[in-house]
């Protein structure tokens, strides 16, 4: 009977450590994403600059030499005679106008669109202002205005004078030509 006893413990414990021929699967605990850093909170601002400045619709921004935003609060003043392009009598001709890169942001939020400016074409062969007349989120406005500032152009002509006129700038962003490669 111990024998018989014997026998059904030993034959009831290779089926419990017998395999099916299939290897065991490994565990695997899964890494943990990537941190997703914020590069505007992750970088604390010097004390001495301003806050990045929002482009908002109805208000004029003039290029700085740093590529940043700066809002021009006297929009009366201009120093310069502005003719609309039917009084001139040569045109602006625009020789470069860039394209405004898409943001991560825009990207990620899907968001697409056109931003309309009007930028006043100097006389000296400056942009001199650029006005928001319809803007998208996610930083596209301020990246048109951005590349509305290196635009490159010959000024229009009055009575053989270079003289300064606005211009309509449309900037499409579209998701379809933004690279995922690209800023």
């Amino acid at each position: 009977m111990k024998l018989v006893a014997l026998v059904a413990i030993l034959a009831l414990s290779s089926f419990a450590y017998s395999q099916s021929g299939r290897r065991a699967k490994e565990t695997r605990t899964p890494a943990p994403p990537p941190e997703i850093v914020d590069e505007t909170k992750s970088k604390p601002a010097p004390k001495d600059e301003p806050p990045p400045v929002t482009a908002e619709k109805n208000q004029e921004y003039r290029c700085t030499e740093d590529g940043s935003l700066a809002r021009i609060l006297d929009t009366d003043t201009i120093d310069e005679r502005v003719l609309s392009p039917k009084e001139v009598d040569k045109r602006a001709v625009i020789i470069a106008k860039p394209r405004p890169a898409y943001t991560k942001e825009a990207r990620r939020n899907g968001v697409q669109g056109f931003v309309t400016l009007k930028v006043l074409l100097s006389a000296r062969g400056k942009i001199a202002r650029v006005k928001v007349v319809k803007g998208l989120p996610a930083g596209l406005t301020e990246n048109a205005i951005r590349a509305a500032c290196k635009m490159q152009f010959k000024p229009a002509m009055k009575d053989g004078q270079p003289v300064a006129v606005w211009l309509t700038a449309d900037y499409a962003f579209r998701l379809a030509d933004s690279s995922i490669f690209g800023p």
